[in-house]
């Protein structure tokens, strides 16, 4: 027991309380290399978002249905702005003279983004064939619509002082390149290449009205 003096007044009994050590916090490496990291994240982060902003330009897009074989018009194109659009290798808009008047490759779809690989300068008249116009009525014609790179069959009818069986018909293999009305609204113009040793037998067979168009294949 110690003794302990109160405003010098005499000596009083008081328990003397022991001193406090003060630990010293201890910094855990882990911790801190973990602080260190999410710091570098951060800065990555921030660093991969000026690159995207950066990449931000303008590209070609599709603004309207373009089939497989007919050429692109200015008007089938729209310019956009996109984001990181490098990685998907779109055509600049800048480019836009160079992809006017190539064919598609395959079908463009409205709102897609344009690239070179969907394009093409191959003509759809191939080596050893030629074209040649049919004029269909409505109702000889196999579809709603008939678009560039249909496979067609052309199949001749029998003649009236034909008695013979149908499976005589002789069949014809075609591509459509183009179509359009003819000089009536009702009348369509079927412009087709097929081999150049079939052309003399359709066109007889045209001129007499003896040829039906059967669609084989859609493009």
């Amino acid at each position: 027991m110690s003794l302990a003096t109160r405003n010098g007044t005499g000596p009083v009994d008081a328990p003397v309380a022991p001193p406090k050590v003060v630990r010293q916090r201890r910094t855990r490496p882990g911790l801190l290399g973990l602080a260190v990291l999410l710091i570098a994240l951060g800065g990555l982060g921030a660093a991969f978002a000026v690159t995207s902003v950066r990449a931000t330009g303008s590209y070609l897009a599709v603004a309207r249905p373009v089939e497989v074989g007919r050429q692109l018009s200015a008007d089938d194109l729209v310019p956009v702005q996109v984001a990181g659009g490098q990685g998907l290798k779109p055509v600049p808009a800048g480019r836009l003279d160079e992809v006017v008047g190539k064919r598609a490759a395959v079908s463009l779809t409205p709102g897609t983004l344009l690239t070179m690989a969907q394009l093409t300068d191959d003509p759809l008249l191939a080596p050893g064939q030629q074209q040649l116009a049919l004029g269909l009525g409505p109702a000889e014609v196999p579809a709603r619509e008939l678009h560039p790179g249909d496979q067609v069959l052309l199949v001749s009818t029998p003649d009236d002082d034909d008695t013979g069986p149908a499976a005589t018909a002789t069949r014809f293999e075609a591509t459509v390149i183009d179509t359009a009305t003819g000089q009536s609204d009702t009348e369509i113009v079927l412009y087709l290449a097929l081999g150049v040793r079939d052309v003399p037998a359709v066109v007889a067979l045209s001129a007499q009205e003896r040829i039906a168009v059967v669609l084989t294949e859609a493009a």
